[in-house]
């Protein structure tokens, strides 16, 4: 009996290192497409209109000259901690992996205590966005945007988690698809169980958070070399903006 359980238990195997092949050339096909955006398609410097609110978006992004308050360059690959006036900070940057722990830490340090950070980000880790926005909600930290700056992808999450949220009018809040940092070296199902898990994981999250899931019909219809900008009503009305004078 030993020799057709062994056989089974390999082409078991064989069946799930296919499948895990077919994911990775998935994934080297979907690198290698053309963009799914018309090369035409209006530049994230474009104003946006109710309809029309998808501009090009690329992981590497860096900030546009939309109407600047301040310009920084570019922003840092990972996220940075600065204080601008008092308990008024500064957290800008990508959202990399780990972000999360080694901003908390930097955050329970400074003094004094930080009552409103001011976020400017391309996006990053989901998970660490998550992480992150917990701590900022715990700790009673509120957020903030400015006129000309921008938050993506993962952002917004991390910006949900401020307890007192405000939106300067030019201030670009924008959301796409999302990874959760899942290896492709995986039987599909599950790696789409993870997929959903993860998505399940934002929902949850915004809900706590106060924020409408509903949001998330944007995020999970556009593509993720696009970025779908938020108007200044979406925001309202999915709950972003909070307090007198919010989003303004």
């Amino acid at each position: 009996m030993r020799a057709p359980v062994a056989r089974v238990l390999a082409g078991i195997l064989g069946f799930q290192i296919l499948l895990g092949a077919l994911l990775v050339v998935g994934d080297l096909q979907t690198g290698l497409r053309m963009p799914s955006f018309d090369p035409g398609a209006p530049r994230l410097t474009e104003p946006v209109r109710p309809g029309d609110q998808r501009r090009r978006y690329s992981p590497d992004y860096q900030r546009p000259a939309l109407d600047p308050v301040r310009d920084p360059g570019e922003l840092p690959d990972r996220l940075a901690l600065t204080q601008i006036d008092g308990d008024t900070w500064r957290l800008e940057g990508a959202i990399a992996s780990g972000d999360a722990a080694r901003m908390i830490k930097q955050l329970n340090a400074t003094v004094p205590a930080p009552e409103t950070v001011i976020l400017q980000s391309p996006g990053g880790s989901v998970r660490d966005a998550l992480a992150l926005g917990r701590h900022l909600r715990s700790a009673g930290i509120g957020t903030a945007m400015l006129r000309g700056e921008v938050c993506y992808s993962a952002c917004p999450y991390l910006f949900a988690g401020g307890t007192a949220r405000r939106i300067e009018d030019g201030a670009s809040i924008g959301v796409h698809q999302h990874y959760f940092g899942e290896s492709t070296i995986l039987p599909a199902f599950v790696a789409v169980e993870s997929i959903q898990r993860g998505q399940g994981d934002v929902m949850v999250y915004l809900d706590e958070m106060g924020i409408d899931p509903m949001v998330m019909q944007h995020a999970l219809t556009t593509p993720s070399d696009e970025i779908y900008v938020l108007l200044p009503e979406e925001l309202d009305r999915y709950g972003f903006a909070t307090g007198p004078g919010a989003g303004t």
